[in-house]
């Protein structure tokens, strides 16, 4: 077999392989959103919908216009609302998981500039499958008032 041969078969094997399961899994992002922010604020809170095919689980969230971003999740206890930072979040084979207003979402802390109507936010995103191996994505979304 010529060499050019035997270099196109590997490359196609090697394309296979990531087919057959070895490539990361891919999540879809959707209904992503900033909301608005105002002057002297220094928090903020971003929302989606995260869907996968694979079970993954989300380890790592930054942008650039917050000095840190944690995942939160939110109950209502006694008539009392608490917050509570997550270290992760679990996202199930084919169920979507929601963040929005008033249950999980994404606080933004430490922010330069307030965020207003009509921007558009970078995010980096980073997912764990169940080899452990880590994919990072990345979404622009849009600033928005509350609904």
């Amino acid at each position: 077999m010529p060499k050019i041969a035997r270099i196109v078969c590997f490359l196609i094997a090697l394309s296979c392989i990531g087919w057959l399961g070895v490539a990361q899994a891919e999540v879809t992002l959707t209904e992503a959103w900033v909301r608005a922010s105002n002057p002297g604020q220094s928090v903020g809170a971003a929302y989606l919908t995260l869907r996968s095919a694979q079970a993954v689980t989300l380890v790592y969230v930054e942008t650039e216009r917050a000095g840190a971003v944690e995942m939160h999740s939110m109950t209502m206890q006694n008539g009392v609302m608490k917050m509570r930072s997550l270290e992760e979040l679990a996202i199930p084979a084919n169920k979507p998981v929601t963040l929005a207003p008033g249950g999980l979402h994404l606080m933004l802390f430490e922010l330069a500039s307030p965020f207003k109507v009509g921007e558009q936010v970078k995010f980096r995103l980073c997912f764990k499958d169940q080899q452990g191996k880590i994919a990072e994505q990345f979404i622009t979304m849009p600033v928005k008032t509350a609904p």
